[in-house]
């Protein structure tokens, strides 16, 4: 494993093993005898305002032995139209490793091949491979390791978007039920159903068919960063698919709510459901920490 671009190019084995490992430096954390960062600089570009990437990614590094350098777009050529194959020429002889969050996914393809060193998506409009781990992660913590081979998850709402994709690549190298629930507008085409070519991924604009005996429910924000001229059009059209205690009466017994954050209270998901499942939501954004490390610590030791 020498990058981590997408959820679509693990194996399931890759995926399980990051999770164990993810897993041991939890339990680990404040003790770690490796320090497979130390002594390189890693780059965090970001091209996208963040919270919980940014800091997460910086302590994780730091906490590996590493030194983050913390990298705008507005503050680099890039923002004044260098091309991403140019700076990651330069990068790659100066830097160990790169996170990038931004909007196109072919430009974190780009840098990783010009540059030549460990690369990480830290999320594009493709994809958001980190925090799907991060849920796998959280998910074995309250059901137990390997639970998601029994279980039907949810997605609600902007069905495919970064996060719906990646969760319909994890459902394909897991084996998990993934039901998808949204309007047909935002439900993965027909040509993608295809090409990921797995019987158990359900899309279905019925929200109450899609949380129907669900053990996990996932929702995420509905307008991502880039799509603030679709506001109007975009919350008439997901209200049906808000995470609400309504809702959640056809969902299984003992059943978690999941949100990537941050979350808009009364739109994709009501203030008393959020708050009845912060510990899990929370555990999520925490989780973030721990399951990059794993994948900077596998990166690092490829």
């Amino acid at each position: 494993m020498k990058t981590l671009l997408t959820i679509e190019e693990l194996s399931g084995d890759e995926i399980r093993e990051l999770l164990s490992l993810g897993h041991r430096l939890k339990a680990q954390r404040g003790r770690h005898e490796l320090q497979p960062l130390k002594g390189q600089s890693w780059a965090l570009i970001f091209s996208k305002s963040s919270t919980r990437t940014r800091v997460s990614f910086e302590t994780g590094i730091y906490e590996l032995g590493g030194r983050p350098m913390f990298l705008s777009t507005r503050d680099m050529q890039l923002g004044r139209g260098e091309p991403v194959k140019d700076t990651a020429r330069v990068l790659g002889r100066m830097v160990h490793g790169a996170v990038i969050r931004t909007f196109a996914q072919q430009d974190v393809v780009d840098f990783a091949k010009y540059s030549g060193i460990p690369t990480i998506n830290a999320l594009t409009d493709q994809e958001h491979p980190c925090q799907i781990l991060a849920d796998l992660m959280t998910l074995e913590e309250i059901y137990g390791v390997g639970a998601w081979k029994e279980m039907k998850i949810a997605f609600l709402g902007d069905v495919n978007n970064n996060m719906g994709r990646s969760w319909m690549w994890a459902a394909k190298r897991l084996g998990f039920t993934l039901a998808l629930g949204g309007p047909a507008e935002a439900l993965p085409s027909e040509d993608d159903l295809r090409a990921l070519d797995c019987p158990s991924i359900i899309p279905t604009t019925d929200p109450i068919e899609a949380v129907r005996d669900a053990t996990l429910i996932n929702t995420d924000t509905w307008i991502s960063m880039g799509q603030e001229d679709q506001k109007g059009t975009k919350e008439k059209a997901f209200y049906p698919y808000q995470v609400n205690k309504e809702l959640l009466r056809h969902a299984s017994e003992g059943h978690s709510v999941f949100h990537c954050l941050p979350a808009y209270r009364g739109y994709e998901i009501t203030d008393d459901v959020l708050e009845a499942h912060a510990v899990a939501i929370f555990t999520e954004a925490e989780n973030r920490l721990h399951a990059q490390k794993a994948v900077l610590q596998t990166l690092a030791c490829s």
